[in-house]
């Protein structure tokens, strides 16, 4: 069975943050990786794409090119930024079929279910639930 582009980027992520030896500098990793995001237009901040769920706020778009899902989304806080770019390299540019089968086991392996913040963690739920949901519908 060959290895799906999302399985590739989880496995990536998971030896970029292998070379930090402390969770300071997992974080810094994590705030640079959002401040690395692209531009997410103003008219995109409604309602509509807010994430319900999350502390800070969150906004997530998306649209199909060809059979390709393409995420975006920003946040006002740094750390939450930076898990918007996690989810992002995992999940954008991936058919919904890739996304609806990719499990995020990132968050155990990163040991992110043991080092956010419950609130961090709820956001990071709310905006994979998203990503799943816009999948479901896509399908």
């Amino acid at each position: 069975m060959s290895t799906s582009g999302a399985e590739l980027a989880q496995q990536e992520l998971i030896e970029e943050f292998d070379m930090f030896d402390n969770w300071m500098d997992r974080y810094q990793y994590i705030i640079d990786m959002g401040k690395q995001l692209p531009h997410y237009p103003d008219e995109w901040k409604t309602d509509e794409y807010k994430i319900q769920g999350c502390q800070s706020n969150v906004w997530m778009h998306h649209e199909q090119q060809d059979d390709k899902l393409i995420f975006k989304a920003t946040s006002d806080a740094a750390i939450v930024s930076g898990l918007i770019a996690v989810l992002l390299r995992i999940y954008s540019e991936r058919t919904a079929a890739e996304v609806s089968v990719t499990e995020p086991h990132f968050m155990t392996d990163l040991g992110l279910d043991k080092h956010l913040s419950p609130t961090r963690s709820n956001g990071l739920h709310a905006m994979l639930e998203r990503i799943y949901q816009v999948a479901r519908q896509s399908a």
